[in-house]
């Protein structure tokens, strides 16, 4: 549940339970979602500006304005392991790394946001969907978790 693009990485839910399926995804329901967002440059205080209050992104062939979102410049580097394969380094060009946190999931949407204020994505990680974090486990750890803790974690009633 919550799909993540080929070039993307992080927190995967799987379950067979439609009921959980149907009210994470449901848009109105607004589960938030937060992503580490690898990005060239160093964004600037108006760049994230835009971000919080919403930008236009192109959806299919439509114009669409994205929600208020959570965006705040990490002041250190997330301890992540190496992306394989790696992303591309560039010495002359710094990056930066920031927190996005929606509550909308439109296809590949970070990355829009992203490149709409000048700051092309070079790593996408899901770290949190509501309390559900990626916190101690591992690159292709699994955790299986009760029917009612995935529901307390996602605040799913």
């Amino acid at each position: 549940m919550g799909r993540l693009d080929l070039d993307s990485e992080g927190l995967l839910l799987l379950s067979d339970d439609p009921l959980l399926n149907s009210r994470l995804l449901d848009p109105r329901r607004r589960h938030e979602r937060a992503y580490w967002v690898q990005v060239d440059g160093i964004p600037s205080p108006e760049a994230l500006d835009q971000l919080r209050t919403g930008v236009e992104i192109r959806v299919g062939k439509a114009l669409y304005r994205t929600l208020p979102a959570g965006a705040a410049q990490l002041e250190e580097s997330p301890q992540v392991s190496q992306r394989i394969p790696p992303i591309r380094f560039r010495k002359a060009l710094p990056v930066s790394w920031l927190e996005i946190r929606l509550v909308e999931g439109k296809n590949r949407q970070v990355r829009k946001m992203c490149a709409k204020v000048g700051f092309p994505v070079l790593r996408l990680i899901r770290v949190r969907m509501e309390e559900l974090s990626l916190e101690g486990l591992q690159p292709g750890e699994v955790r299986e978790m009760s029917k009612e803790d995935a529901y307390r974690q996602l605040r799913i009633r």
